[in-house]
């Protein structure tokens, strides 16, 4: 679901060969989220799970994103922090990317988690997004 998507006309219908893996990201990374925090996890519906191409040029995705594999998610448990749910992803699950973005150590509630998750060759980086640079690791 997006709301970009909708406001645009966008379709927005995962193709086949990503529905393998959505799989892969649910079990994997947003299932022990949920499982660990014992609350829904958020979308964001216009930054989510899967992106078309045009979805992910009208939100000005990256041209590589891997949103429009299925293999990335941007999310937010209700109730904890984006940094503090960050760092126990890092610790506790294996992923391909790890990006906190727009977090404000101010403002627990500012920005969203990004994690992509891929069956072999998962790369663990993490990183921290402030809108125009990418920084190795998370916030202190």
């Amino acid at each position: 679901a997006s709301n970009t998507a909708r406001a645009r006309g966008i379709d927005n219908t995962p193709p086949a060969q990503a529905i393998p893996r959505l799989r892969f990201v649910a079990e994997t990374i947003l299932e022990p989220i949920r499982a660990h925090y014992g609350v829904p996890i958020i979308y964001d519906g216009g930054l989510s799970w899967y992106r078309s191409p045009a979805l992910n040029v009208a939100v000005g995705g990256a041209a590589n994103s891997q949103h429009m594999t299925g293999e990335a998610v941007d999310i937010e448990v209700r109730g904890i922090s984006n940094i503090d749910l960050a760092r126990w992803v890092e610790v506790n699950l294996t992923f391909d990317q790890l990006i906190a973005e727009f977090v404000d150590m101010r403002d627990p509630s500012k920005g969203w988690v990004h994690v992509s998750a891929v069956p072999d060759g998962a790369r663990g980086q993490v990183f921290t997004f402030d809108g125009r640079r990418y920084v190795d690791g998370l916030p202190k």
